[in-house]
């Protein structure tokens, strides 16, 4: 379990995706500095961007816990295959719904006061979340490839 490469990739992909809830996703610059964050809505700017807010924080440890369990799940590949593939759709759920915060603020605020924006920390955290889940699963295409062949003999 721990000798194969897709048990770091998975662990650091799970790493990133904790990591993502503590960094602030996006920041709007207006008379105050507001930052878009996980369970940290903005409610006068509507339910989509609080609704919004919330997934994103759903998201983020769901995508952990996926990345996480298919380290355990090494000795059925088939089974860690299809976790992979979710912490994959996780991780887009999770950024659709942070950039969908952000969407639904800038709305709010381009009709209330001049402001300026700018990605943050919390975006770039997600970022290489996709490569080390795909890097994750072709490894464990590698050793299923492996597995079969060896059984043939």
């Amino acid at each position: 379990m721990v000798a194969r490469i897709q048990t770091l990739y998975l662990f650091l992909a799970g790493l990133l995706a904790v990591a993502s809830m503590f960094f602030p996703f996006w920041s709007f610059s207006i008379p105050t500095l507001v930052f878009i964050t996980d369970f940290a809505p903005f409610p006068d700017a509507g339910i989509m961007q609080v609704t919004s807010s919330y997934a994103a924080g759903i998201f983020s440890p769901l995508t952990a816990i996926a990345a996480i369990a298919a380290i355990f799940l090494y000795k059925k590949r088939d089974l860690q295959k299809k976790v992979i593939l979710l912490g994959m759709l996780l991780f887009l759920g999770d950024l659709l719904s942070g950039l969908a915060a952000a969407h639904f603020l800038n709305e709010y605020l381009c009709t209330c006061v001049a402001f300026s924006h700018k990605p943050e920390a919390g975006l770039f955290i997600l970022l290489p979340e996709p490569v080390l889940l795909w890097m994750a699963l072709s490894g464990v295409k590698k050793d299923d490839k492996i597995a079969n062949a060896y059984k043939r003999l």
